[in-house]
């Protein structure tokens, strides 16, 4: 069955080892922001710091990619990748951004807040939200070191899916940052299996 995340909002969920989960970009050109903790203790999450050492690049995309908790654990496994361009440096934005980042734009909790809320019932605050992976960023890394939002280069139905390899707790969004979807909001469609 088919989930859908209204654009700007967010959801909470499990996945059971072995699970795949699929995020579908339904219109094209919108990014997903997904964290991960262990169901069996929320203080074990997706880490892109051990995901970055352990895969000796910033890049996470591709087949066969482990996403590693800070525990260095397996937490997730790409199975299918239709874009290959995610960002796992920048975190979920949140209101205080739009004052910093956005002040043309009308203030939002932003992905923070929305991960925030569906995360509480699992144990999750608001100040254990890591770093989130986010799904269809574009976010290209310049050769001296400076970084730009560019808009999501993914297609309507483009999908990325990923294998649980530990029971989890899911956070996953539909971004709400306009910078990060070329300034326009839409939904993002998730599935387990």
């Amino acid at each position: 069955m088919t989930n859908r995340i209204p654009p700007r909002s967010g959801t909470a969920f499990t996945l059971s080892a072995g699970q795949h989960l699929t995020v579908i970009d339904p219109e094209g050109g919108q990014v997903s922001d997904l964290v991960a903790f262990a169901r069996d203790d929320v203080a074990e999450f997706l880490s892109n710091g051990r995901t970055f050492d352990y895969g000796e690049s910033i890049k996470v995309a591709g087949e066969g990619t482990v996403l590693w908790s800070n525990r260095s654990r397996k937490m997730l496994t790409i199975t299918r990748d239709d874009v290959g361009v995610h960002d796992f440096l920048l975190t979920p934005c949140s209101k205080e951004m739009w004052g910093l980042l956005y002040p043309e734009e009308p203030p939002h909790r932003g992905c923070l807040g929305n991960l925030a809320e569906a995360l509480e019932p699992y144990g999750v605050t608001r100040d254990q939200v890591p770093t989130a992976f986010n799904v269809f960023m574009n976010v290209p890394v310049r050769p001296d070191g400076s970084l730009s939002v560019e808009p999501p280069v993914s297609k309507a139905g483009d999908a990325l899916t990923l294998r649980a390899e530990i029971d989890l707790v899911i956070g996953l969004t539909a971004c709400s940052a306009g910078a990060s979807n070329g300034y326009v909001y839409k939904p993002i469609d998730w599935i387990v299996e």
